[in-house]
């Protein structure tokens, strides 16, 4: 990469993240409602404290593709036709302002699932086994989410296709994020081997980032 296209990348970032720190739309609104989710499953459920602590991390990798796909989603088409137009005008390379688009949304994704994870240990009493590999699963997961809500928004972008068809697109994709993300807690918990899942989530992250980097232009161009 050239340190043009790098420049280029960060300045995208740095204007997604001053704007989500003006508008405070994943602070105020979309974290408070997947606080309420994790909330009010225990309330719903209505069930021992055993069984809360089993389903707890399910949950907590639920809410987290819910609404951090609507993360990346809403914060990549927040920009109007004018404004990608304008962008294009400047000459910046597509794919640069893909990857800077995708890089604010992994830093939302990753507060918001920082956030969550904190009040899910304290909502659910989870066993905190193998702590030192959250992180990395926090992250992954993150980079995979940020970059498959970014692809569904550059496509629902180009206007052949409507915002309605974005849980279509995402949902069978997120599928085996969410499979990897839940095993490797689970694997965690009863002291298994969680490289195979690991592994499982960077190759989705790599496929999606490949993926991403080499239909900016196309799709640039077909919007």
């Amino acid at each position: 990469m050239s340190p043009t296209f790098l420049s280029q990348a960060m300045t995208v970032a740095r204007r997604d993240v001053l704007r989500e720190r003006r508008s405070g739309e994943v602070l105020w609104v979309t974290l408070p409602f997947g606080a309420v989710a994790l909330l009010l499953i225990p309330i719903a459920i209505s069930t021992d404290t055993l069984t809360l602590r089993r389903v707890g991390v399910g949950m907590f990798w639920v809410v987290v593709m819910l609404f951090g796909v609507l993360i990346a989603v809403r914060r990549t088409t927040a920009d109007s036709t004018a404004q990608r137009d304008m962008v294009a005008l400047t000459g910046m390379d597509p794919a640069a302002v893909f990857t800077g688009t995708a890089l604010a949304n992994f830093l939302l994704l990753l507060v918001f699932e920082t956030v969550l994870g904190v009040l899910t240990v304290v909502l659910y009493d989870i066993d905190l086994s193998g702590a030192q590999w959250f992180p990395l699963i926090l992250v992954l997961v993150a980079v995979g989410l940020a970059l498959l809500g970014t692809i569904a928004a550059g496509i629902v972008a180009t206007g052949r296709s409507t915002a309605a068809l974005v849980p279509l697109i995402v949902a069978p994709m997120s599928v085996p994020l969410l499979i990897a993300a839940t095993q490797s807690f689970e694997g965690l918990r009863l002291g298994k081997s969680i490289l195979t899942w690991i592994l499982m989530l960077a190759v989705i992250a790599l496929v999606l980032a490949v993926a991403g980097v080499l239909s900016a232009r196309p799709l640039q161009e077909t919007g």
